[in-house]
């Protein structure tokens, strides 16, 4: 677990930052305000669980188990459904994509509720 997650996240955080930066220079006058704060809001919430993604596969090593690995999971899946589907809608203007967001949300929940989880166990 400990080389796929740390692939992934520097995957996110790679992709992370350039899209990041996409939308400061590229996308500035393209997108509308609205729109371009609602592609940083899928920035942001890709770097953050890319972060988490991160310390996953790090305490992975440390404390192995099927918690973790689907804290993991979920962060990764959390970050293609949350982010992906903000950028979707933000790139497209189909407002129907925004039905997929929610499910990227519940993701990054069952990620940080199998890590707490997991932490209660450690007694």
């Amino acid at each position: 677990m400990l080389r796929g997650f740390l692939m992934l996240a520097a995957f996110f955080g790679f992709t992370g930052v350039a899209l990041g930066a996409f939308a400061a220079h590229g996308l500035k006058s393209r997108l509308t305000p609205e729109y371009l704060a609602i592609f940083h809001t899928g920035v942001t919430y890709q770097l953050v669980h890319t972060l988490a993604l991160l310390g996953v596969a790090l305490l992975a090593t440390q404390i192995p188990g099927r918690l973790i690995t689907w804290a993991g999971a979920s962060f990764a899946i959390g970050i293609v459904l949350f982010s992906g589907s903000l950028y979707l809608l933000t790139m497209t203007g189909i407002s129907k994509l925004g039905i997929i967001t929610p499910f990227g949300g519940l993701a990054f929940l069952v990620g940080w509720f199998c890590l707490g989880l997991a932490a209660w166990r450690l007694a």
